[in-house]
This record gives C-alpha cells, sequence and structure tokens, in this order.
C-alpha cells in the first residue's frame, strides 16, 4: 500500500505545492505515494463557518476550535490508524529516525495549526503528536508539513534513483555528512583533496569519516553525545 498522507488546513490551495515538483511530485504522479487536502472550514456548522474563537483567560490572538477540528480530524482518520501529527513551535524537534518511522508505515494525518494555536483539549483527545521542525515560528503549518513530507517521501522505497543517496547524509549515522567535491580539479585556486582520487578506497572512507566528526564537532557537538566514537 502506498503512503498516504491526508493534509488538514484552511489553505488547501497550498498543497501540493513545492511537494509537486522534482522527486516527490515524479513520485506523487507515479502513484508511489498519495496526498490529499481537508478543508477544515468544511466542518463548521454556523452560518459564518467560523473555526477559531478567543483565547480562554484573555490574551492576543484566536485559537482554533476543538469541535471544529475533531469533527475534521475524525472525517480524515475514520477506518485507520495512522499516526496523528500536529505541526506546532512547541513540539519535539523532528529527527531522520522519525522521519524513517513514518516512512516505513503507511502514512500520515497532518494537521496545520494557524493564529495563536490549538485548543488543548482536541490534541489530547485525538492523540496528536505535536512536531516541530525548528525553533522559530512560520504564520501557520503548512510549510512546516511540506518540509516533513518532502523528507518523509524522498526515502520511500524508488523514490531516489540511487538508494545509496539516502544513507551517506547527515544525521543518518549520527553525524553531519563530509564535504563534497566535483570537477574541475581545480577551482579559484582551489584543489580538490588528493585522497579523494587517489583511488584508495579505504583512504577515502577514513578521510569521509574524519571530517564528518570533525565538522558535526565544531557545528553540531550536542550530536556527539548520543554516538559511541570509537578512537
Amino acid at each position: 500500500m502506498a503512503f498516504r498522507a491526508t493534509v488538514l488546513t484552511l489553505y488547501p490551495e497550498m498543497f501540493p505545492g513545492l511537494l509537486g515538483q522534482s522527486l516527490s511530485g515524479k513520485a506523487l504522479a507515479r502513484g508511489d505515494w498519495a496526498l490529499d487536502c481537508v478543508q477544515i472550514r468544511d466542518f463548521a456548522t454556523d452560518r459564518h463557518r467560523s473555526v477559531d474563537d478567543t483565547p480562554a483567560g484573555g490574551g492576543a490572538g484566536m485559537v482554533l476550535k476543538p469541535d471544529v477540528l475533531a469533527r475534521a480530524i475524525d472525517h480524515a482518520g475514520e477506518g485507520d490508524n495512522r499516526p496523528r501529527l500536529l505541526m506546532s513551535p512547541r513540539g519535539r524537534p523532528l529527527t531522520q529516525q522519525r522521519v524513517r518511522e513514518l516512512a516505513a508505515g503507511e502514512g500520515a494525518i497532518i494537521v496545520c495549526g494557524r493564529f495563536e494555536g490549538v485548543d488543548q483539549r482536541v490534541i489530547e483527545g485525538r492523540g496528536l503528536e505535536e512536531v516541530s521542525i525548528g525553533d522559530y515560528i512560520l504564520s501557520g503549518g503548512e510549510p512546516a508539513a511540506m518540509i516533513l513530507l518532502d523528507a518523509v517521501v524522498r526515502i520511500l522505497p524508488g523514490v531516489m534513483g540511487n538508494a545509496l543517496s539516502g544513507e551517506h547524509e547527515s544525521f543518518e549515522g549520527g553525524l553531519l555528512e563530509h564535504p563534497h567535491y566535483t570537477r574541475p580539479q581545480i577551482w579559484e585556486e582551489r584543489e580538490i583533496p588528493a585522497v579523494l582520487t587517489s583511488g584508495n578506497h579505504a583512504a577515502i572512507e577514513k578521510w569521509r569519516s574524519e571530517e564528518a566528526l570533525k565538522l558535526t564537532r565544531e557545528r553540531r557537538p550536542d550530536l556527539l553525545a548520543a554516538q559511541p566514537i570509537t578512537k
């Protein structure tokens, strides 16, 4: 069964967006994965089709109503057990490990938040897993949902032409990726490291491992804490 993503949003016209291009777009056209959008506003019951209200306790902004959003989630998730994700800046950071877990499943139901946030009761009542793509704020969850889906779709079977491309990347081995070079041999007086053109595969792998470790130590030392680094 192909991976199936259902996105709950107030702006379904944003999709597929970047997901309709390049690898993900070709895979979508082939049927390697499926995407459908649910308009949250369709589940409002008043004549104004209201989806938000003022925050309890006062304060700025508006909050997505639990009854409206719950009806949309129930409609989208009827009869399946796909994980229910809420794109949220307060969620757990998205990791490559979580991406691989999602890619191994049947798909996901993804809620795109708007305004000040989502009523906590629907998060708890519908078992939403809050996911963050970084420590910054967006206008809504739609761009974040696209980033999550792009990360997942590209590692689905058959999407990348060379499966090894997905194995030798930053975060796959717990480290950042080593530097890359290609022809010309010399560019603006900068030369490709000699080891990479030596033909000595053992030396090349050693160089790549050392460079990956060096970059990770300089830029993301937090990643090293969980890695069994040998001499």
